[in-house]
């Protein structure tokens, strides 16, 4: 089991995934909402999104752009059931746990972390 750090670390090293950044509106958004708030529609989003067994549209229900959530899951590799499973080997076809579902938001919400720095 890898730590949220040796994640963020090998997703780094990946072309697609770290070209990923906040843009100056998302950041924007970010320091008038707060984290509290990032946090509660990550949550959301990864209910709906990526929870499902089988999720409607998998592998294109994520938008790119719009929230610093919508672009931490793309850069965390925390998209789509298709990523989960070829980057965190989390099966499809099987909902996700509550576990697996605070530790996908915990991700996403570090790398948005470390985007604000």
């Amino acid at each position: 089991m890898q730590t949220i750090e040796q994640a963020l670390d090998k997703l780094e090293k990946s072309k697609f995934r770290s070209g990923f950044h906040l843009t100056k509106k998302e950041r924007e958004y970010l320091e008038e909402k707060g984290m509290e708030t990032i946090r509660r529609h990550t949550e959301e989003f990864v209910r709906i999104k990526l929870s499902p067994a089988h999720p409607l549209n998998d592998g294109k229900q994520t938008p790119m752009h719009g929230h610093p959530a919508f672009k931490g899951m793309h850069a965390t590799a925390c998209c789509c059931r298709g990523c989960l499973e070829k980057w965190y080997k989390i099966p499809q076809g099987k909902e996700l746990t509550e576990s697996q579902q605070a530790k996908i938001v915990n991700l996403i919400l570090a790398w948005i972390e470390r985007q604000r720095e």
